[in-house]
């Protein structure tokens, strides 16, 4: 799965989500016994990615070490040696491009951590707009749109995201999620088979795939 179909991908719910009122109504009509806790997921992927400690070393998505992570995730034996890789990744992802993005960083966890969450979008937009090129800056957004009910304007802060860094497993995984809320079974499909191609030893990414698999199975 190319990052260049997951963008158009992402174009395209981008543009649906802005024209629904509520995607309640699509997750409500079609629930039933033993169906896919989406919000149970959510809050899991949530819980992942918000809370990690931001730091300042002038670094971020361009750091030359990923190469080698991201190599090493390929080959990674076990979920156990996977998210061990992941969190490397994920402390070079936190590292923010200069001493006022981190500030603002570690400003936005903590409200996050304390449920402030409307207070963290207000730091997050100055974030994004003081490091544009700082795609966790993006990422951060994303989740709050995402835990806010934005999901339009979340799924426009993953693009941005995936356009500086196209190997965010975080991000992925979350644009997963919004496309299953959606109901565009086929386009979760490619997004989380794209998460199993860059961390093919995780559990949560070949779960995530087989629950996608299992609901198009269904679907048929």
């Amino acid at each position: 799965m190319s990052t260049r179909r997951i963008l158009i991908n992402l174009s395209l719910l981008h543009l649906s989500l802005l024209n629904l009122s509520s995607l309640t109504f699509w997750q409500n009509r079609h629930a039933r016994p033993g169906y896919l806790n989406l919000p149970a997921i959510a809050g899991a992927f949530i819980l992942l990615t918000a809370f990690a400690h931001p730091t300042f070393a002038n670094a971020d998505q361009s750091d030359p070490q990923l190469d080698e992570l991201f190599d090493s995730l390929k080959l990674a034996q076990s979920n156990s040696e996977s998210k061990e890789i992941e969190n490397q990744i994920w402390r070079i992802w936190l590292e923010a491009p200069d001493e006022y993005s981190a500030d603002l960083l570690s400003q936005v966890t903590y409200a996050m951590s304390v449920g402030q969450h409307e207070l963290a979008l207000r730091i997050s937009n100055e974030l994004v707009d003081s490091a544009p090129e700082y795609a966790e800056g993006w990422n951060k957004r994303a989740t709050l749109q995402y835990i806010l009910g934005n999901h339009g304007l979340s799924v426009a802060d993953i693009k941005e995201t995936l356009i500086l860094e196209p190997r965010h497993f975080g991000a992925l995984s979350g644009l997963g999620l919004i496309f299953m809320r959606s109901g565009n079974l086929e386009a979760a499909h490619d997004v989380f088979s794209r998460v199993v191609e860059i961390t093919p030893g995780s559990e949560n990414a070949r779960g995530s795939l087989e629950r996608v698999e299992s609901m198009l199975g269904e679907k048929i």
